[in-house]
């Protein structure tokens, strides 16, 4: 004989990526520095700075650079001092789009092109090497926190072939998680 068994009802449970939730919640934003030149012995540079007021707190979640020509090299730092004269890139936006008012990052992206001398103080967290007309992406899992007055920057330069001219462009994906007292 056949045995009628009820149907069970379970409870609907979703696994979706962080960065996915992040922009649902109108927290995820993308931005880039564009056309930045460097080499001939000057380097260029592209962050994300945590305004000291902001009341967030600061997660990169990816990051890349792309020669648009010459061989490069990208030094990341953690809240340091750079060179140069930071401009702020308006090539910045919401990843969620369907939300009405488009939320606005706290987070400012600065970038500045043919600077001399190298960034002090803060820490150099890593070093990447690419070739031309090249792209290095790499994904942190917002990983990266920075509270307010922080910061994460790509410094880029040509090292190996220093009196050659270079350019390129620097992106990022990052959230901002507000900072509970």
């Amino acid at each position: 004989m056949f045995n009628k068994s009820k149907t069970i009802k379970l409870p609907e449970v979703v696994n979706i990526p962080i960065p996915l939730y992040k922009s649902l919640q109108g927290k995820y934003f993308v931005g880039y520095a564009d056309n930045l030149t460097f080499g001939k012995s000057k380097s260029a540079w592209a962050g994300l700075f945590n305004p000291s007021n902001s009341g967030v707190n600061l997660h990169v979640n990816v990051w890349t650079v792309t020669s648009i020509y010459g061989i490069f090299r990208a030094q990341i730092w953690f809240n340091t001092n750079l060179p140069g004269t930071p401009e702020k890139s308006e090539l910045v936006t919401t990843s969620n789009t369907a939300l009405i008012p488009a939320p606005k990052p706290k987070i400012k992206l600065l970038l500045a092109n043919n600077v001399e001398g190298e960034p002090s103080g803060g820490i150099k967290a890593f070093v990447r090497r690419g070739e031309a007309e090249s792209t290095i992406v790499a994904e942190e899992d917002g990983k990266f926190i920075f509270p307010p007055g922080g910061s994460f920057t790509v410094f880029i330069s040509n090292p190996e072939t220093p009196e050659e001219a270079a350019a390129g462009r620097i992106a990022f994906g990052w959230w901002e998680e507000p900072i509970f007292k």
